[in-house]
């Protein structure tokens, strides 16, 4: 291997363990608002007949979604049936005397102030200009650490942990949404990190055929392409699934909360279209951008191999074969590209065969070019 392509492989693994121990991966970057994957399904069951008044579940179930186009306000409330938000037509208030308020703003257990008294006539605080709110609502989410005692007696069954019920009112007509909360049993892991390791390795051993030939080149950069295509369709697929649906919103989160992610993907395109277009470090770029959308958007999203519900609006399953997919294509790209820098697999000579003539030195030629100076003794 020659410096400069030590100096590569070097780069392309320094980089991408610098980013994977320094930078917030993207699928965390929802925080506890949305997580990367969970055991309990929440299931809306009944709404209000009340047209324009819509409440669905996102972010995998972690929060109810509420928008009010019905021109009426709505009021939700708290856990002692005091006035939680009240969604009017003008944008969102909150009660800041309800301990709701504070309890609903994170899944994480929360001491509410000592002024969040529900026996305290309402206070309102305007919090939002349009007539839409989420909120993580304790009666239709699991927040305890530690798993029901009928999941912990049979972790590999479904259980109906409970129906609930949050109620709402709007005038003087009472409203309700009612559903369920069940724990469905996670998916076989091994499975699915076989199949991502075998794809992998399978993708990885192109980077041994030797003399770099052309189809090997465009395959690895199909693949590169591929996965970072995949990786942008799957951030997308979150941003709906947390209650974007319009491409303003959509592109301002995927900008924000899901940079590296969508900077990863990019960067997989990216590379494949470079290698395909130009022969000269199309290998390091290459493994640069695979191995970027590989960490950054394929094993930062593998709680999906784990636990049974997915942040998608897609099958969950499906979920798990896109992210097999990503890291498969992008890891396997990745080492293809270190195995082609290499001087064997490159075609680039090492440095103890400069000399490509494959003749020897003809040391006899001057006999006293390396023969030690005489010294006169007196």
């Amino acid at each position: 291997m020659t410096p400069l392509t030590a100096q590569r492989v070097g780069a392309v693994l320094g980089t991408a363990l610098t980013l994977l121990l320094t930078l917030a991966t993207p699928a965390a970057a929802h925080g506890a608002d949305a997580p990367d994957a969970t055991n309990y399904r929440t299931a809306i069951t009944g709404t209000p007949d009340l047209p324009g008044l819509e409440v669905i579940t996102i972010e995998a179930g972690a929060r109810l979604q509420l928008t009010n186009h019905s021109g009426k306000p709505v009021e939700v409330l708290g856990y002692s049936n005091e006035p939680y938000l009240e969604v009017r037509p003008d944008g969102v208030y909150e009660n800041i005397h309800s301990p709701a308020t504070y309890l609903n703003i994170t899944i994480a257990h929360v001491d509410p102030p000592a002024h969040a008294d529900p026996t305290v006539a309402p206070e309102w605080r305007k919090v939002s200009d349009e007539p839409v709110y989420r909120w993580h609502d304790q009666r239709a989410i699991w927040t305890d650490p530690a798993e029901p005692p009928a999941v912990a007696t049979a972790p590999d069954q479904p259980h109906r942990i409970r129906e609930w019920t949050v109620p709402m009112r709007t005038e003087v007509t009472p409203l309700q949404v009612t559903g369920t909360l069940d724990w469905v049993p996670p998916p076989n892991p091994v499975i699915w990190w076989i199949a991502a390791v075998a794809g992998a390795l399978a993708v990885a051993l192109l980077g041994l055929v030797p003399g770099r030939p052309r189809p090997i080149t465009v395959a690895l950069s199909l693949s590169a392409i591929a996965a970072g295509v995949l990786a942008l369709a799957y951030a997308v697929a979150r941003e709906i699934d947390a209650g974007n649906r319009t491409p303003g919103p959509i592109l301002l989160e995927l900008l924000t909360v899901q940079l590296w992610a969508v900077v990863s993907a990019l960067a997989a395109i990216a590379a494949g279209a470079y290698s395909l277009s130009r022969r000269a470090a199309g290998d390091f770029a290459l493994a640069l951008g695979a191995a970027a959308v590989g960490l950054f958007a394929g094993m930062v999203n593998a709680a999906v191999f784990h636990r049974s519900i997915a942040p998608v609006p897609w099958g969950d399953t499906a979920a798990r074969i896109a992210v097999a997919i990503v890291i498969a294509l992008g890891v396997g790209v990745a080492a293809a590209g270190m195995l082609r820098l290499r001087g064997t697999t490159s075609g680039t000579p090492d440095a103890t065969s400069a000399d490509t003539t494959g003749t020897v030195p003809d040391v006899t030629a001057n006999p006293t070019a390396d023969a030690p100076t005489p010294t006169t003794q007196p």
